[in-house]
């Protein structure tokens, strides 16, 4: 138990010491924290056939899978009715992928494979030619390929799900987006950031504007960016885009706690602070003062928690740790603070 608390505490105080000086110094560029707007992966879908499995597909009560090999082979030439075959070895599926921005014809794509009726594995099956659509019901790629379990099929604990399934490289791109003008029309391109923030937008449009000149660039809100391309690059946009992604900005992010509650895990931003507030958590009572930490009272039985409200909710975390409170302990305690409005920080339960 006291290893397990040692761990937990420099784990936390590791953390913190790292988000602290990633908040204060790291910057990132432009690229790691925005993109085009239009420049983005598009999902496709489509309906299949995985063959040659050794007795567990789908059973005689799936009709659409039934159904599906029927209409199979009279493309071939062969007219059979559904109720004279069984198709124990076949397996209804729907095919998953998605298009990268700019990908060309033949280019090749990963797939998901994944049962929709009752079979009860797909281990060692063939996914016959299946036709993916985007959102806008066009074809634009076709996959096949013998698909493989592996790890994409499990889940946390390791356990193989034998329904879902892989293709690696298994499409083929057969049409493009035909977005190689980034779907924008005139002279000005619009960065979108991943985590809209009006602070870190009004510092990419100000670093563009020091790199490329006044009025380069303007925050369109918390989000967007508008980016004018100079009239040296008008024939030269990647050329551009390059040299703008390259430009170093500090990111800002609001105050954020992070609870994982199946594995007591607590990820605390630096710029999180607890104001004035009284907790009793169990024999423990964490007492947030408004000038120095050693003017609080100790009750007698009581383990009490003295912190300035000067102090950050690391400080805090670091003070429950030195006296062997549990990570729930923690996540409690930080809980109450945030429900008394005493926690000035964003909480998020994984």
């Amino acid at each position: 138990m006291r290893f397990a608390r040692a761990a937990f505490a420099a784990f936390i105080i590791c953390s913190l010491a790292l988000t602290a000086t990633l908040g204060v110094l790291a910057q990132s560029r432009i690229k790691d924290i925005a993109g085009v707007e239009g420049v983005r992966e598009n999902d496709l879908i489509g309906y299949g056939l995985v063959v040659g499995l050794k007795g567990t597909g789908d059973s005689q009560s799936a009709m659409f899978t039934v159904q599906s090999v029927a209409n199979m082979l009279m493309r071939f030439g062969v007219t059979v009715s559904p109720e004279q075959f069984r198709v124990r070895n076949v397996a209804a599926v729907i095919v998953t992928s998605k298009l990268p921005a700019f990908a060309r014809v033949g280019d090749r794509l990963d797939v998901a494979v994944s049962s929709v009726g009752d079979a009860r594995s797909l281990e060692g099956g063939t996914l016959l030619m299946t036709p993916l659509y985007g959102a806008d019901s066009q074809l634009y790629a076709a996959a096949q390929g013998h698909i493989s379990l592996g790890g994409s099929s499990a889940d946390r604990r390791g356990k193989v799900h034998p329904t879902t399934a892989r293709i690696p490289g298994g499409a083929t791109v057969e049409h493009t987006l035909g977005n190689s003008d980034f779907g924008l029309p005139g002279d000005r391109l619009i960065l979108t950031l991943r985590e809209p923030d009006f602070a870190t937008a009004d510092r990419v449009a100000k670093a563009i504007c020091e790199r490329f000149g006044k009025e380069s660039a303007k925050a369109e809100d918390a989000g967007a960016v508008s980016v004018r391309i100079p009239p040296d690059y008008s024939d030269n946009v990647v050329g551009f885009l390059a040299q703008v992604e390259e430009i170093p900005v500090t990111a800002d992010s609001p105050a954020k706690v992070v609870f994982n509650e199946r594995t007591g895990t607590v990820v605390i931003g630096g710029n999180a602070r607890v104001l004035p507030a009284v907790v009793s958590h169990g024999s423990l009572r964490v007492q947030v003062a408004e000038g120095s930490p050693e003017s609080v009272t100790v009750a007698p039985g009581e383990t009490v928690v003295p912190v300035s409200a000067r102090d950050t909710v690391d400080d805090l975390v670091a003070a429950l740790n030195s006296i062997g409170a549990t990570p729930h302990d923690v996540i409690a305690i930080l809980q109450a603070l945030k429900a008394c409005g005493a926690l000035l920080a964003e909480i998020e339960v994984l």
